[in-house]
């Protein structure tokens, strides 16, 4: 049997089991509320929600984005380890304040922070409208780039017999129906096993990859004699780029509304800190491989373009599953953890991008929420809209698109780190800064300027927006009649 057959059935099987995961969750929901279907009656417990919050944070950006960046960019890429660090550093500045008072308020969106916290002010409902339109169009971006991601690792390692189209539409459907039937409860516990998969896979495909090369010492050399500028130590404008790169991805990441909404379900405080301990470990068992599988492809697959470079795992794999019937085996294992960790982050952005639209853009300012039935319905019009646009732009890079929707969400971050830790943060200053921000990021994704000096134009962005909010709300004539609630 060929890997391509091999790959094929083990795709079936498990889409099998992911419609039996969907329909368990189905028949264990305590009742059909938003925070039931969104949050998971807000009971994940350690081991759950650890594994989801990896299964999401490590998507198809990590493990086809990043060793194509690997590929293109040579060793100066082993920064992507620290900028996957530096998210969990920044969580614990949202997190000590914004988990007592979402628990308190039972909050179920990052719009309902926004409205709490800027109860009554003049241009609160304007805010929280942008923030979501951010969000929205960041979530959007996140799911296209996850479709196209799945397409091509269904393509590449069942050689053609699961097109690209189909594979987007298949595996799309398939996340639609679970996603539709178990909520929030069926994403975690899909997550929690596609988070072992993904774990036990990269761990083998490393090994190899390091044995196959006889060394990181050796794989240098084979670098080296492929293409020298890769093993260059970085320039200037290249080590600006690391720390503008952490910035970005530091922040930036950790308002992402699935993760948002991950820290709104956990059982309890204790359980979210317990996860977060054991997600510091994981750039190194997770960011660090998928940097050599991208670094060890450079000297067996020399001259991939741009595009094609985003293939590289899926290629090693097939060259992996050349060696043997247990090479073949240990292939697809880590086939089914990519592909899982794709789908995991999907899922959590498509639930995320229901519930952001029907509850924070749709809800009205007596606080009635859209519900849950609403929420479901504009996740499947999105996904089939996303679905459309997978198959029309296939030829972009996954780290482009991850660059294009930071931009963007970094600009939020004043809204909600800045309001947490400053009471003097007002909601019109907040959103004259968004716009500000927003609008030079998007300069220069326009006119092409998306570093100056090597600095993110998004970082540039977010200091801009940074200085009109606080300046702004200095100068405010408005004064809430008490103190801040935060």
């Amino acid at each position: 049997m060929s890997f391509g057959e091999l790959g094929t059935g083990a795709l079936i099987v498990y889409l099998i089991g992911l419609a039996g995961v969907a329909e368990l969750a189905r028949r264990l929901r305590r009742d059909g509320s938003a925070s039931d279907h969104f949050l998971a009656s807000r009971d994940l417990g350690v081991f759950v929600l650890f594994l989801t919050l990896y299964a999401t944070a490590y998507s198809g950006n990590s493990l086809l984005g990043y060793p194509g960046e690997a590929y293109r960019r040579g060793f100066s890429w082993i920064m992507a380890t620290g900028f996957m660090m530096s998210i969990i550093v920044c969580f614990h500045i949202l997190v000590p304040k914004l988990r007592p008072l979402a628990v308190r308020h039972r909050f179920v969106t990052p719009g309902d922070f926004v409205r709490f916290r800027f109860a009554g002010e003049p241009g609160a409902d304007a805010l929280r409208a942008a923030v979501a339109v951010l969000m929205a169009v960041a979530l959007a971006n996140f799911l296209f780039a996850q479709l196209k991601a799945m397409g091509e690792m269904a393509e590449l390692v069942t050689d053609g017999i699961v097109t690209y189209e189909l594979g987007v539409v298949v595996l799309a459907a398939m996340i639609l129906v679970y996603e539709t039937l178990g909520g929030m409860r069926a994403v975690a516990w899909t997550d929690a096993a596609q988070g072992v998969l993904m774990l036990v896979g990269l761990a083998a495909l490393g090994t190899w990859l390091l044995v196959a090369a006889g060394g990181l010492e050796a794989l240098t050399t084979s670098i080296r004699d492929v293409r020298e500028e890769a093993t260059f130590v970085p320039l200037a404008t290249e080590q600006a780029n690391w720390a503008s790169t952490i910035v970005l991805l530091g922040l930036a990441s950790i308002i992402y509304p699935q993760a948002i909404q991950r820290v709104y379900a956990a059982r309890d405080g204790r359980t979210l800190k317990r996860s977060f301990a054991l997600m510091t470990f994981m750039p190194l068992t997770t960011t660090l491989v998928v940097t050599l599988i991208g670094l060890a492809a450079i000297p067996r697959f020399a001259g991939l373009g741009e595009v094609e470079a985003d293939r590289v795992m899926p290629l090693l794999l097939g060259e992996w599953a050349e060696v043997g019937p247990l090479y073949a085996a240990a292939a697809i294992a880590v086939f089914l953890g990519a592909l899982a960790a794709i789908m995991s982050t999907a899922d959590s952005v498509l639930l995320s991008l229901g519930s952001l639209l029907a509850d924070d853009l749709l809800r009205g300012s007596d606080g009635q929420a859209a519900g849950a039935d609403l929420g479901k319905k504009i996740a499947a019009g999105i996904m089939v809209a996303m679905v459309v646009v997978a198959m029309a732009a296939r030829d972009v890079t996954l780290w482009g698109l991850i660059e294009l929707k930071m931009e963007l969400l970094i600009q939020c971050v004043p809204v909600f780190l800045v309001a947490l830790h400053w009471r003097g943060l007002r909601a019109r200053p907040a959103l004259a800064g968004i716009a500000v921000g927003t609008a030079i990021a998007v300069a220069g994704l326009v006119f092409d300027a998306k570093r100056i000096g090597g600095v993110h134009i998004g970082v540039i962005g977010l200091c801009a927006n940074l200085a009109v909010a606080c300046v702004a709300s200095r100068l405010s004539a408005y004064r809430p009649d008490s103190r801040s609630p935060v």
